[in-house]
């Protein structure tokens, strides 16, 4: 027998097919695809990329000095002053080349490491967890830090959002 009148919401069943990892994989390949178009055409009018990545991940191959830096996670920004951007969609992981106080830098980041993608011109932006490395590299030895961190000299094209945030203020 049929009953009329209000239905009853259940919770939705739990799925056996991982719909959340099909998902985020579909957005990472848009980050792939607007890396592959930027490294072939350029970016377009007022368009930039922050690509914040995890750099302790399995994969991520960048300078000693700027892992020492940056030990957990990096925010770069490409806008201007980026070079040699290239990406392999096979290995899902793209290489770009950067300035850090003046000395360049390639880096090579996996697609599993990053964790944002923006691009402010548009107000498009993704946020992704972590993945770990499905063939996971030998284990990096972390470097220790530097003894003393040397003076930036100039602006840099990389920003690390973090690093502004954790500043004390200035004391007159």
């Amino acid at each position: 027998m049929r009953r009329h009148g209000r239905r009853r919401r259940h919770a939705a069943p739990e799925s056996l097919l991982p719909y959340d990892e099909w998902t985020e994989d579909a957005l990472r390949l848009v980050v792939l695809r607007a890396l592959d178009h930027a490294s072939r055409e350029g970016l377009p009018g007022e368009h930039h990329f922050y690509i914040t990545f995890a750099t302790a991940h399995p994969g991520v191959i960048m300078p000693d000095r700027l892992r020492a830096q940056y030990p957990d996670e990096m925010t770069i920004v490409l806008q201007h002053q980026y070079r040699e951007l290239s990406v392999d969609a096979e290995a899902r992981r793209f290489t770009v080349r950067l300035s850090f106080g003046g000395v360049p830098a390639t880096l090579d980041i996996p697609l599993d490491a990053v964790t944002a993608f923006a691009d402010p011109a548009v107000r498009f932006g993704l946020q992704f967890a972590v993945r770990e490395a499905e063939n996971p590299a030998e284990p990096e030895t972390p470097e220790p830090p530097p003894a003393a961190p040397a003076p930036d000299q100039g602006p840099a094209e990389v920003v690390s959002l973090d690093a502004f945030r954790r500043r004390p203020p200035a004391k007159d």
